[in-house]
């Protein structure tokens, strides 16, 4: 079921198996000028995915059938839509589980929904899908070659070739070329690609570096691009530039 306020709103899917709790969720969400999508499991949500688009997903972890976990993979990687995940108190296996595949944030239930809303915004401003009047979000990245579309989430090298990333890497990629040669350690790198909270698994900044290496590096023991320093964190060892899309 669509609920809609303004055509140009943002669109929020959300997926929870709780009525009592999706119910006035979406009620106090269209309040706010969302847009919203409201399924009561995985199968719902990939139903209406192939009918309608959405712009940010809000994905209960525990659900009968497919669980979220699952469902939040395949809206990461086959859609590339920003996901919150939404979590009981002693879901922390789970959490860390969802931010590792790429989920860019959660909340805990019961959670405040002025909260929620606040952390949907932030989401949508770190992927570049706010929605707002965005001739800087647009611009393209340019260094060595390589090509970052922030809108398509698409990464070309040198020779054009498209090189697959996913949501976590584009977001990990796009923080580091947001502040080339500045070292950035790991809670500056979490809080700017996962959102707050998330310095409680910092070891996802290293498992996301590692990924991303092998996508842009020639040589991931020698990395041109995205330095190690030591006790300090990464670094973006080149100069960007950003130009219009086509």
């Amino acid at each position: 079921m669509a609920t809609s306020v303004d055509t140009k709103a943002i669109t929020v899917l959300l997926v929870d198996d709780e009525r009592t709790l999706r119910e006035p969720l979406v009620d106090y969400l269209v309040g706010q000028g969302f847009v919203v999508l409201e399924a009561e499991n995985a199968a719902a949500a990939r139903s209406i995915l192939r009918e309608q688009s959405a712009d940010i997903a809000l994905v209960d972890i525990m659900m009968p059938g497919e669980d979220g976990l699952s469902l939040t993979r395949h809206l990461i990687e086959a859609q590339k839509l920003p996901t919150i995940l939404l979590t009981a108190m002693g879901e922390a296996t789970d959490r860390i589980v969802g931010l590792e595949i790429g989920a860019d944030d959660y909340v805990t239930k019961p959670f405040e929904p002025r909260e929620l809303v606040a952390r949907i915004r932030s989401v949508m401003r770190r992927s570049g899908r706010n929605h707002e009047d965005g001739s800087e979000e647009d611009a393209q990245y340019l260094f060595e070659g390589w090509r970052l579309d922030p809108l398509k989430q698409r990464l070309t090298d040198p020779a054009g070739t498209v090189i697959p990333i996913s949501t976590a890497e584009f977001r990990m990629l796009r923080a580091f070329l947001d502040h080339p040669r500045a070292v950035l350690d790991r809670d500056r790198l979490l809080d700017m690609v996962q959102g707050r909270e998330a310095h409680l698994f910092d070891r996802a900044v290293d498992n996301q570096v590692s990924r991303l290496r092998r996508k842009i590096e020639q040589d991931n023991r020698n990395p041109q691009f995205i330095q190690t320093v030591r006790g300090g964190g990464y670094r973006f060892a080149a100069d960007v530039s950003r130009i219009q899309g086509d």
